[in-house]
């Protein structure tokens, strides 16, 4: 915990207890069931606000719940930072960008976003998000850092996600047709969970205030992707198109000068090397659970194998340097 004391609130939406509970019981670590909608009264001297479904079908299954939390939860989690004089970190999202018309997509892109699409509760909410931390600089001096995150993955990501990386990967170990939607002829880029974690902590412990693109500029065509999880697995899975998706983004590749400009971040492990970790912790879950039947492209509820769950996907994650009751 690099010194630091840690208080993770989450509402259990998308994630699972399990993912966290090598920490529970250590003195350094607290963890809160609650929704960041509602307000919360913590000591604190940074706030990492990562709360918000970032799965499509997680986010489409409750959109103004998913509004709420990306407007009401960003509000509460900034009169917080008001209050404590703490400074606050937001994780954005690549999906501001929209479906671009810019390639490579830089953060002086504006974006190309449709409003009142199926994906709108998600990207808009999470553009007014943005709104909201740089109003709060300007008129109270809240310290802000605004990461706009591209496609992440790695072990303990939800089996039941529905999106690319594990949904590839669950379908291809199980033997099952690994589903792409249209002619997967769209490009994603894809970072290891590793590297996020440490562009977050130089955004977090840098100078810089301005919107930063967090992600692996490698892109991939979906098509080729889900070849290349195929191969790594050795699966005999077929490789079988669905009709597309409304407002899928045809390209996504971040511009990540700023980063590395800023705050000396690039990544670092090869997506390759990434995918067999992640690979293996799949076929580890398998192994205890059994079959897991992938997400689909409509809007659904996370499918909970236990009653009470967690994941730092869903939650506002509280870094407190101060003791005391509340850390």
């Amino acid at each position: 915990m690099a010194g630091h004391q840690v208080i993770v609130v989450d509402n259990m939406f998308t994630g699972r207890q399990k993912n966290v509970a090598h920490w529970l019981g250590h003195p350094n670590f607290q963890l809160i069931v609650h929704d960041v909608v509602e307000p919360i009264m913590l000591e604190v001297d940074q706030i990492y606000h990562l709360a918000c479904p970032a799965s499509p079908p997680h986010y489409q299954y409750n959109p103004i719940k998913t509004i709420k939390t990306s407007t009401e939860g960003t509000l509460n989690m900034l009169g917080l930072a008001k209050r404590t004089r703490a400074r606050m970190l937001l994780t954005s999202t690549s999906e501001v960008y929209g479906d671009p018309e810019v390639h490579p997509q830089s953060e002086s892109y504006w974006g190309h976003v449709n409003p009142i699409g199926p994906r709108a509760c998600y990207d808009e909410g999470k553009r007014v998000a943005e709104t909201m931390m740089y109003a709060y600089e300007k008129q109270a001096a809240v310290e802000v850092r605004v990461a706009r995150i591209f496609n992440t993955f790695g072990p303990r990501m939800h089996p039941n996600d529905g999106r690319v990386v594990s949904n590839f990967i669950i379908q291809a170990i199980q033997g099952k047709d690994i589903t792409i939607y249209g002619e997967g002829l769209q490009t994603r880029s894809f970072q290891y969970v590793d590297d996020l974690v440490e562009g977050l902590i130089r955004l977090m412990d840098g100078n810089y205030s301005l919107p930063v693109n967090i992600g692996n500029p490698d892109e991939y065509k979906v098509k080729d992707f889900a070849i290349l999880i195929k191969d790594l697995t050795g699966s005999n899975s077929t490789i079988r198109a669905l009709p597309a998706t409304t407002d899928d983004p045809k390209q996504r590749r971040p511009d990540i000068t700023t980063a590395k400009r800023e705050l000396g971040w690039s990544p670092k492990v090869p997506v390759r090397v990434g995918l067999a970790k992640t690979i293996e912790y799949f076929r580890q879950e398998l192994a205890q659970s059994g079959e897991i039947i992938p997400t689909g492209p409509d809007a659904s509820k996370p499918q909970q194998r236990h009653k009470r769950s967690f994941t730092n996907a869903c939650g506002a994650a509280a870094a407190s340097k101060r003791p005391g009751p509340s850390g």
